[in-house]
């Protein structure tokens, strides 16, 4: 849900467009999820990942300013996958920027890996206990799993990507690092 404050919903309307045209079906799946209006299935996935993420985010308490920089972080390296790994699914669009401005994945991801270096020297300094810190590099690696994952569970269920698709992508990726983090801490 603090992603939400942060992009203004964004991504949350991609979850919730994603999930309607998940449920419409193939033939209808891109008509639901430019509908300006939240079906149920829409509005089913927005409470249960808003009820998982709080109960995660409960959990997790004092250690947010550790946990949330990595979901962040895992949830947007999720749509560097995506867009790697799918073709984009709305032909007739103008809005292919995604695609069209991809440089491949070596060139796409070196900001990533430069920021995911200086998290990981940020848990070297900052922690005190090797259990801890082995937590941490075990939920960093399964972010990793987890980013690979998300896409292409998305992707080969809707058969590419677009701009709901990667919002949904983001939104479930964090959820799962947050819920992972509120199970070993």
């Amino acid at each position: 849900m603090f992603s939400l404050l942060l992009t203004g919903g964004i991504h949350i309307d991609g979850l919730m467009d994603t999930f309607d045209g998940l449920y419409a079906g193939k033939r209808k799946m891109i008509k639901a999820m430019k509908d300006s209006k939240v079906g149920s299935f829409g509005v089913q996935a927005f409470l249960v990942i808003g009820l998982v993420q709080f109960a995660a985010l409960s959990r997790i308490d004092r250690n947010i300013l550790w946990v949330l920089p990595v979901s962040l972080f895992w949830g947007r390296f999720s749509n560097l996958i995506y867009i790697n790994q799918h073709k984009y699914i709305n032909k007739k669009s103008k809005t292919i920027s995604h695609k069209k401005y991809w440089r491949g994945i070596k060139k796409e991801a070196i900001v990533s890996f430069i920021l995911f270096l200086l998290i990981i020297n940020f848990y070297l300094i900052y922690t005190d206990s090797f259990i801890e810190l082995i937590k941490n590099f075990t939920i960093n690696f399964l972010g990793l799993f987890v980013s690979f994952m998300v896409p292409s569970i998305l992707g080969n269920k809707v058969g590419g990507f677009n701009g709901d698709t990667c919002g949904a992508s983001i939104v479930i990726t964090e959820t799962i690092i947050l819920l992972l983090y509120s199970f070993v801490l």
